[in-house]
């Protein structure tokens, strides 16, 4: 065995004939394993919100989404649609029309954002998941789903004929408008269902057949604002991607998943990165703790060290020594605080000890790159330190002890 990793193995083991050193040693480690701990557990608790909060905010998110590239809308012809059915990694694809509208219903007025979706959309979001009350709506039909936040600012009830739902777009154009009467396409609508996702697509959203919305914003029958895709289980994305894209041209611009909600991703990511750090701050503070013990034993050790010197051992091979055994300390803590860490997620997971409410557990997430990260910089940490405090041994200080 390796002669300097034998004596700190020993040394890491032994206790000092100073309790007051041993004391010091002990708070390090377990400042060591708290922050292991601490910092794998906040982790795994934004990797549960992000997942949480995905989940929401992409449920009505596609594989892939053809998205016009200039404008509100393109052309697309009947022998394009044909093709993108003939690519077999594309289980479902739903042709969508969307634009901003006005709602109107007796003497209360909202703005909305309407996707009218063909029947094909079932298959690219669980509609059934989103519905809180109510169904979905026919195709051949003037009926229309809205989200929470629209159902109570307009208070929409379900099914009411009393209450019509009138829909308003301005009219394409150019010129005075001598006549609001005349200045926007409208239609009588009935509510059908609510749905409910998040407070942001509560607020916004109406969801009405495609040929409704087609002939309230006067568009040609081969005319939409996008295409959802739903891809099989194995499919390349980016070889998908490129087919679709080699059809439709540059008229059109391409996302997958993460591309459609890129500020939300970018956020959550800047806000994991910023937790890490200031939990590393703190790590790094509680490997002062370590720089000070080994410094403490290396005066402790003095006339062992002269010993070791005497028998042969060479200043670098003593100094190394301590390297190892601050090393050592460190990784050893590092596992034990992650073992803790793993322990109380699986109980969070399995008995939700913490609520956000009555009803809603904090989630956490375990994840493998997270036990990575927490022993990389544990380990990085520790060989700073334990390099800072094997520096202090010098040739007179071993000659002289």
């Amino acid at each position: 065995m390796n002669f300097s990793l034998y004596i700190a193995k020993r040394y890491l083991h032994s206790k000092s004939s100073n309790n007051a050193i041993n004391f010091i040693t002990y708070i390090a480690l377990i400042g060591i394993i708290l922050g292991a701990a601490s910092l794998f557990i906040v982790l795994s608790g934004f990797a549960g919100l992000k997942d949480f909060t995905l989940k929401f905010s992409s449920i009505l998110d596609p594989d892939l989404k053809a998205e016009t590239t200039s404008g509100k809308s393109f052309f697309i012809t009947n022998s394009e649609l044909a093709e993108l059915e003939n690519i077999k990694e594309i289980t479902h694809f739903s042709k969508v029309i969307e634009d901003r509208v006005a709602i109107r219903t007796e003497d209360k007025n909202a703005l909305a954002t309407i996707k009218g979706v063909d029947a094909n959309y079932q298959y690219i979001a669980s509609v059934d998941s989103i519905l809180d009350y109510g169904d979905w709506f026919d195709q051949k039909s003037n009926q229309i789903v809205v989200g929470w936040g629209i159902s109570n600012t307009l208070s929409l009830g379900v099914l009411d004929f009393t209450k019509p739902i009138n829909i308003y777009v301005p009219k394409p154009g150019t010129g005075q408008i001598t006549s609001t009467k005349n200045a926007f396409n409208s239609v009588k609508t009935i509510n059908v269902g609510v749905f409910f996702i998040n407070e942001s697509l509560n607020d916004e959203y109406i969801f009405a057949p495609i040929d409704l919305v087609k002939n309230l914003l006067n568009y040609e029958d081969n005319q939409l604002s996008s295409i959802e895709f739903v891809l099989s289980e194995n499919a390349d994305e980016a070889n998908v991607k490129a087919k679709i894209q080699a059809i439709l041209g540059d008229r059109v611009t391409i996302k997958n998943r993460t591309q459609l909600n890129d500020a939300l991703y970018k956020m959550l990511n800047t806000e994991n990165l910023a937790v890490y750090l200031i939990f590393t701050l703190v790590l790094i503070i509680a490997f002062f703790n370590i720089i000070g013990s080994l410094i403490m034993m290396i005066l402790d050790k003095k006339n062992s060290l002269k010993t070791l010197f005497n028998i042969g051992a060479t200043v670098k091979d003593i100094k190394r020594i301590f390297f190892l055994q601050g090393s050592l300390m460190s990784v050893i803590g590092g596992v034990i605080g992650l073992i803790l860490a793993l322990i109380i997620t699986l109980i969070q997971q399995q008995f939700n000890l913490v609520m956000i409410t009555p009803t809603l557990p904090y989630p956490v997430t375990i994840k493998l790159e997270n036990f990575f990260i927490v022993l990389f910089t544990i380990s990085v940490l520790g060989i700073i330190a334990s390099k800072i405090a094997s520096a202090r041994i010098t040739k007179s200080m071993v000659q002289h002890s």
